[in-house]
């Protein structure tokens, strides 16, 4: 709890403290830029302004990585040329090289420490196709608990030795070295003591993600942004008055979102599921990938036409893909987004959500505004490095900012701590910045001026953008200087939200300036200039980059892009030397007389707030066995150590004994938390099951682990029985006779872990002897399974074709797409192309991909007629397989003016028999 302060500390009273690197920011970068510098031998101390243990935009979890390029999936080369694509040309390549080369030992190595993500049942990624172009989306079913086990990570003791974290202390400026202008540390201060902090380092790493709190949420709550909104752009604001090039700056990040709630839409997670996005008469109106700004233009385009609203659309789909995506976006994706909905009498059911756009933000891993790095995380400040979401790697996203913090923690790692003079002008300067707000108390308080300061933002620098517009907003921005610098607080929480303003007004004003830099439109939605509405390749297919001059103004230079090394067709960088640009010019704005100076900061009445009223009764206090449980996981102990709690006679201390097992993994975990499996207690089972999810990948499997498991076979506790399965199939200890027996279990969860673990050893036999199971869903995952197989046959599909529920039937016929479709089945397919449901037209369009050119070639080309885009979307997927063919070019010709636009753009494919 913040103390109230009556005036600043002394200077020279400051706590000073000296590493070798130091990170800012303990979320995703940061961990991992900490992590790797220990492991290079450096002393590292970690800042973090609020908690490393739940800090970041990661804290929540995350359902998936959006750009992991696996091998035999993915490919590098085309990574990289479909995000230059997507950021219109403006790309340094070898740096999002870094992340498609590095990417899988990342996930690799995060596997390693506990982050579970999704496999097929051979013990491959099973990676998604959400974007036209890759499969590149890999799903992480407990995403929830990836900050946990990162700081899992940095509480091992030999990462202890290494690692220093600093909890509760905020820099607020990049200290550098007049000399040579090298980054040297840091000052800060301590959010709950209000204690002045000075930090030597050898080098420094900001880590301190997006500006999400840049524009102002349609609902109007100031922290109700898409992006964590305690990420205030504070490395920016660092960055920039450290002297190190920005760029970007004017390529906004926008999101589509859950209208009056500031989640994501999901494509990422609904659209493999079959969800997808329509205008109110149920139409797709997406052309564009789904990496881009020119989305977002498409989007804006629908809301503000009469086909408005726009909604996401997943109550087309069958009860269990409904409840599959409900278990990922209501817990790992967003906690509260469930309670929203039903709060709201929404259920995907019966309900499709309307969608808005989100307020702008700054943002290097969703677009590319950020701090200009090279493929090693360094800025041009010399030993100043940045990563994560601050840095410009476009579209870099999670497993982007974990490849650039191990990038920045390994080059870091070389220096050693600074133990020159510090500079005092700096010191001071900082030093003023955070303690101003005391010397007025009662002045303006934060979360007015953070209102009007963004409410500023929304009305002058969001797209559509023009030089009016922004030329008014820079004039707003630097007269809120003063208004800012008026300020009060009291405690050390309100000096930090006041600080956050200032990197706010920062990263407006530069947010402004670049966008009037910029003289074309590009990035569609992102930089969108009502001016200037043509992109213009010849004059700006340029970084724009942005820097302080000595004189304290913003400078602008135009960079030519780094030479390609995947060609794009498309683009012609050109060649050449940086064009300096200097400060930008505003358009002069006509007003209506003279204007009027802004208004006075009221005067001080010198009174004090009113002392609070008595808090309540302090309740008794925990278990003390808890607390000595709890103390006891902090220091990394032995499984001996723990058996006493997991053992004990409370429930309550059991379950927590299970969670500090999960947090610590010490040898024996797995066999231990098999035991737990078994307990007379649910909530005590339920954790054991939670953490075998969690530590799939981590727990030893050896024997004693399959022991446990087989033993929870017999547990009248369904989510025990089901987790056994999945666990003895994910660490192969498991066999067909022991999944054929589970086919055999009352509860529908075991049976379909049951039907993945058999396809993970190819029984195909068992597999078959399930076609009649009494569950739809298992006769679906059957269906399914039976093609997943190493060597797929179509023969044992064939019972399934004629099942009585048409979601098997479109399961089993779009499984001969992988199974084969022989003259026959193609038969059947083609008769299937006029069943009454959609999703078994659907599947048998798929299964004709398989078949023979002459017959499914003229039966594909008639569907292309029907009524329900996604058969239509089916049967141009199936066509592009049969591009030799004359007539399957013709047709997918006719499908260009299909009205989905989801059909046209894949039928446009087949133009490019190449890239398809």
């Amino acid at each position: 709890m913040s103390i109230s302060l009556t005036s600043a500390p002394a200077l020279a009273d400051a706590r000073e403290l000296s590493c070798d690197v130091l990170v800012v920011g303990g979320g995703t970068a940061g961990t991992m830029a900490a992590l790797t510098a220990a492991e290079h031998g450096a002393d590292v101390l970690l800042l973090e302004k609020a908690h490393v243990r739940h800090s970041g935009a990661l804290a929540m979890g995350m359902d998936g990585v959006n750009n992991a390029v696996i091998p035999g999936r993915a490919d590098p080369d085309d990574y990289v040329a479909e995000i230059t694509r997507a950021n219109d040309g403006l790309v340094d390549q070898s740096t999002v090289r870094q992340t498609a080369v590095r990417g899988h030992d990342m996930v690799r190595r995060l596997e390693s420490y506990g982050v579970k993500f999704e496999k097929d049942e051979h013990g491959g990624y099973a990676v998604r196709q959400v974007h036209r172009s890759g499969s590149y989306v890999l799903p992480m079913p407990e995403g929830k608990d990836v900050k946990k086990v990162l700081y899992r990570q940095l509480r091992r003791r030999e990462m202890r030795e290494r690692i220093r974290i600093e909890n509760r202390v905020m820099p607020v400026r990049v200290l550098t070295r007049p000399e040579d202008g090298r980054a040297v540390g840091i000052a800060g201060f301590h959010t709950r003591t209000g204690e002045f902090v000075i930090v030597r380092a050898g080098a420094v790493i900001l880590a301190t993600g997006a500006c999400g709190r840049l524009g102002l949420p349609a609902s109007g709550y100031l922290y109700g942004t898409y992006e964590n909104p305690t990420n205030a752009g504070d490395g920016y604001a660092m960055a920039y008055h450290a002297g190190a090039a920005l760029t970007g700056i004017e390529c906004f990040q926008i999101n589509p979102l859950i209208k009056d709630y500031n989640g994501p839409a999901c494509a990422y997670v609904a659209n493999p599921f079959g969800g997808y996005q329509v205008n109110r008469h149920g139409e797709r109106f997406v052309g564009s990938d789904y990496w881009s700004g020119h989305m977002m233009a498409e989007f804006a385009a629908e809301l503000a036409s009469d086909r408005a609203p726009v909604y996401l659309k997943l109550s087309h789909l069958p009860e269990e893909t409904i409840g599959a995506v409900e278990s990922i976006l209501h817990s790992t994706e967003r906690p509260t987004r469930g309670t929203f909905h039903a709060n709201r009498g929404h259920d995907y059911r019966t309900h499709d959500i309307e969608m808005h756009i989100s307020e702008i933000g700054l943002c290097g891993g969703h677009s590319a505004s950020g701090v200009r790095v090279d493929a090693h995380a360094r800025t041009t400040v010399p030993r100043l490095y940045a990563a994560g979401d601050l840095a410009c790697v476009p579209h870099n996203y999670m497993i982007g900012a974990f490849v650039y913090g191990d990038l920045a923690g390994e080059d870091a790692a070389r220096y050693r701590a600074y133990g020159g003079e510090l500079d005092r002008a700096q010191l001071e300067a900082a030093h003023e910045l955070v303690y101003r707000p005391l010397r007025n108390p009662d002045g303006p308080p934060q979360p007015q001026v953070e209102y009007k300061l963004r409410r500023f933002v929304n009305d002058y620098v969001a797209p559509p953008k023009s030089g009016a517009r922004l030329s008014l907003a820079v004039e707003a921005f630097e007269r809120m200087s003063g208004e800012i610098a008026g300020m009060g607080g009291r405690t050390p929480h309100e000096l930090m939200r006041c600080a956050e303003v200032s990197f706010i007004r920062d990263c407006a004003e530069m947010a402004a300036r670049a966008s009037l830099a910029r003289t074309e439109s590009r990035w569609g939605l992102y930089h969108e200039r009502l001016d200037h509405p043509e992109q213009n390749d010849e004059e700006w297919l340029y970084h724009l980059d942005l820097r302080r001059s000595a004189s304290g103004a913003m400078e602008f230079t135009a960079r030519p892009v780094e030479p390609y090394v995947v060609p794009v067709p498309e683009f012609t960088p050109p060649r050449g030397a940086e064009r300096p640009l200097g400060e930008v010019a505003l358009v002069p704005v006509a007003t209506a007389g003279p204007r009027e100076a802004a208004p006075a900061a009221p005067a001080s009445a010198g009174a004090g707030r009113p002392a609070g009223a008595a808090g309540p009764a302090v309740p008794a206090g925990p278990d003390p066995r808890l607390l000595r449980l709890l103390a006891l996981a902090e220091e990394s102990p032995e499984l001996d150590a723990l058996e006493p709690y997991l053992t004990d006679r409370e429930p309550a201390v059991r379950a927590a004994a299970v969670t500090a097992l999960a947090e610590t993994v010490p040898a024996g975990t797995g066999a231990a938390l098999a035991a737990r499996l078994g307990d007379a207690d649910a909530a005590v089972r339920a954790a054991a099951v939670g953490a075998l999810r969690e530590l799939v990948e981590v727990v030893e499997a050896d024997g004693a682990l399959g022991d446990g498991l087989r033993a929870a076979l017999g547990v009248p506790d369904p989510a025990v029985r089901a987790v056994a399965v999945e666990v003895l199939r994910a660490r192969r200890l498991g066999g067909t006779g022991v999944y054929a027996s589970a086919l055999a279990d009352a509860a529908v969860e075991v049976r379909l872990q049951a039907v993945r673990a058999l396809v993970s050893v190819d029984a195909v036999g068992a597999l078959a002897g399930a076609v009649a199971d009494p569950a739809r869903e298992v006769r679906v995952a059957v269906a399914r399974g039976l093609a997943a197989v190493s060597v797929p046959r179509s023969a044992p599909l064939v019972p399934l074709l004629g099942d009585a529920d048409p979601l098997v039937r479109g399961a089993a016929f779009g499984a001969l797409a992988a199974a084969g479709c022989p003259a026959p089945l193609a038969g059947r397919a083609v008769a299937a192309l006029g069943d009454p449901a959609w999703q078994v037209r659907a599947g048998a369009a798929a299964a004709l991909r398989a078949a023979a050119a002459d017959r499914a070639v003229p039966a594909l080309a008639k569907a292309l007629a029907d009524g329900n885009a996604d058969v239509r979307k089916a049967a141009v997927l199936a066509l592009l397989g049969h591009l030799p063919a004359p007539e399957a070019r013709a047709a997918l010709a006719t499908a260009a003016a299909d009205p989905d636009a989801d059909v046209r753009a894949y039928a446009a494919r087949g133009r490019a028999p190449a890239a398809s």
